[in-house]
């Protein structure tokens, strides 16, 4: 552990937990919190903070599998669920996907590079690591077939970007059925977003990307690691190696969109944020000052490029200003 980003994990589980409580009982006026449930440690860290600070019979956690979900997020989602002692609902998003076309476009989009791609087949997007000596992330699709052969393929703009908006009915489904219970229930939807996900775009506008309330944004990864300990979750989670869950094929949140190992990445952006030197980053980090450098860039590339998804809905002048009088005055 780096010593910039040791925490004392009790006293910001409390400051967390009454945040919770003056968020969700005071200012939104909701009698409790709804999240989904991944077995990934952030989602988990969140649905505990929630428990003491709510009370377990105020907290529902929901798990929504799909088809390409790997079995091991739906038992570690599941002893979560058994650990917390919470009401949880299971809501299968498969057919509500394959309504949406969900599958089927990104099928369609993948076969603009891999003309065989059908039935029986795998895959995931990847970016090159940085640490590599790659200076971009450009992502290639990675297919397994049948028959067990692998391939990599670049892809065209234009069948990436259909692949990505495809995938991303899956973060919109389920945090339509997260605002659907949290309707019925009178609760606040709750987000789980680490700080390396919010400040680096690592998620779905209108999908994980929206919530009433985000508890952990401001955490690094590690941090989140370092309650997870405190909070005593279970092993299993504790130890996972954080995952998309997003394709068919099984891959590293690093691989699909960071390319920087997550460790490393935590010590460069707190470095940047903080105002330390690149020099500084690389020996905090134990990498060279070129790779220190690469990684800086990147975390830059990707503020910019998703920056985008952190705005509000905007408004044409006139909106904000408009009312009846006005409107009876034309």
């Amino acid at each position: 552990m780096n010593a910039w980003l040791d925490i004392e994990p009790e006293a910001v589980c409390n400051r967390i937990e009454s945040a919770i409580r003056d968020l969700v009982l005071g200012q939104l006026k909701r009698k409790g919190a709804v999240l989904g449930v991944s077995g990934g440690v952030d989602s988990s860290v969140v649905a505990a903070l929630c428990v003491r600070a709510l009370g377990k019979d105020r907290v529902l956690a929901l798990q929504m599998p799909e088809r390409e979900c790997a079995n091991e997020s739906n038992d570690l989602s599941q002893s979560l669920i058994d650990f917390l002692h919470v009401p949880s609902a299971k809501e299968d998003i498969t057919p509500i996907l394959e309504g949406a076309g969900c599958y089927r476009r990104r099928d369609a989009a993948i076969r603009m590079a891999v003309p065989e791609y059908g039935a029986g087949y795998r895959c995931k997007l990847t970016v090159p690591d940085l640490s590599s000596g790659a200076r971009y992330a450009l992502p290639s699709l990675v297919i397994t077939a049948p028959d067990g052969s692998c391939k990599r393929v670049r892809l065209s703009a234009r069948a990436y970007l259909e692949i990505v908006a495809a995938t991303n009915f899956k973060q919109r489904v389920r945090k339509m059925m997260e605002y659907y219970h949290a309707d019925r229930l009178h609760y606040a939807v709750i987000g789980t977003p680490n700080r390396l996900e919010f400040d680096q775009g690592f998620f779905v506008k209108n999908g994980d990307g929206a919530a009433d309330v985000k508890p952990i944004a401001h955490l690094y990864k590690s941090q989140v690691y370092q309650l997870a300990e405190y909070l005593g979750l279970p092993a299993e989670i504790r130890l996972r190696p954080p995952t998309t869950d997003t394709f068919s094929l099984s891959q590293s949140q690093e691989e699909f969109y960071f390319s920087v190992p997550l460790p490393i990445l935590d010590i460069c952006l707190y470095g940047k944020n903080h105002g330390r030197s690149t020099m500084e980053i690389a020996a905090a980090a134990s990498i060279s000052v070129e790779h220190a450098q690469a990684v800086c860039d990147a975390i830059d590339s990707k503020r910019k490029a998703t920056s985008y998804l952190h705005q509000p809905p905007l408004f044409a002048d006139v909106i904000p200003e408009f009312t009846k009088t006005n409107a009876h005055s034309k």
